[in-house]
């Protein structure tokens, strides 16, 4: 009897600089330049083995809003997630793993630019995820005057949080603060982000400048999936912390 073929998540990612771009997307996006420099092969042969990761759902790209030449690579979580599951279940049923435990006392900070709709709402998912456990804070390197409207909007619609009293708050504000993490989720604010250690990068689009409503919610729900799938990195990065 034949043996069966592979899952399809086996078959992609088992080529050895498929796998390189995979991790190296992991918990951060990329452009094609710097996922060059991580894997150190010649751009062409990068795009390529990209584009396979495109066509197989496990690999997205957007525009981004500081330079619209560039563009930035991510991985769909959810997917990789859900082929990851399947792969584990064609192999033995007792391979489903089971959801990593939140972590506790770590710190979290997210930039963008005004701080007036995907940071906020990134720190308020976070804080909600965790329960308050998670020490969520947000900024901006050019603040606005108020949160928008459909961003509270949005929040208190789909996901039961109350921004109503919150205000943008500007980066220098929490300057000297220590975080476990920082993530900046515009594409503006990474570039003049000061550094931080541990810092990544979430290309979020501005959903203002989409000039549609629903363009809060759905920035909502992918950041949503973002904070999901950080909490098990989150609390295994505390776990080597707890045993060092």
């Amino acid at each position: 009897m034949a043996s069966p073929e592979p899952p399809p998540f086996v078959r992609l990612a088992a080529h050895p600089l498929r796998w390189s771009l995979l991790t190296a997307l992991a918990g951060r996006d990329l452009r094609v330049r710097e996922l060059v420099e991580r894997v150190g092969q010649p751009q062409n042969l990068v795009s390529y083995h990209l584009r396979l990761l495109r066509d197989g759902g496990l690999v997205g790209v957007t525009r981004s809003s500081f330079d619209g030449r560039d563009s930035y690579y991510h991985l769909d979580l959810d997917r990789c997630s859900a082929a990851l599951t399947a792969t584990g279940a064609a192999l033995h049923p007792a391979l489903l793993r089971a959801p990593a435990p939140a972590a506790a006392g770590v710190t979290v900070l997210f930039v963008c630019t005004g701080n007036s709709a995907r940071s906020p709402i990134a720190e308020a998912l976070l804080r909600q995820r965790t329960g308050g456990r998670v020490a969520a804070a947000s900024a901006g390197t050019h603040p606005k005057a108020a949160l928008h409207p459909e961003a509270v909007r949005a929040l208190a619609g789909e996901f039961g949080i109350d921004l109503a009293g919150q205000r943008p708050r500007h980066l220098d504000a929490v300057a000297g603060q220590r975080f476990d993490h920082v993530i900046t989720v515009c594409d503006k604010a990474r570039e003049v982000c000061p550094a931080f250690p541990h810092r990544r990068h979430w290309s979020i689009p501005d959903p203002a400048a989409a000039h549609d409503p629903g363009a809060f919610r759905r920035t909502a729900a992918e950041l949503d999936t973002r904070v999901r799938h950080l909490l098990p990195e989150l609390a295994a990065a505390q776990g080597k912390e707890d045993r060092s």
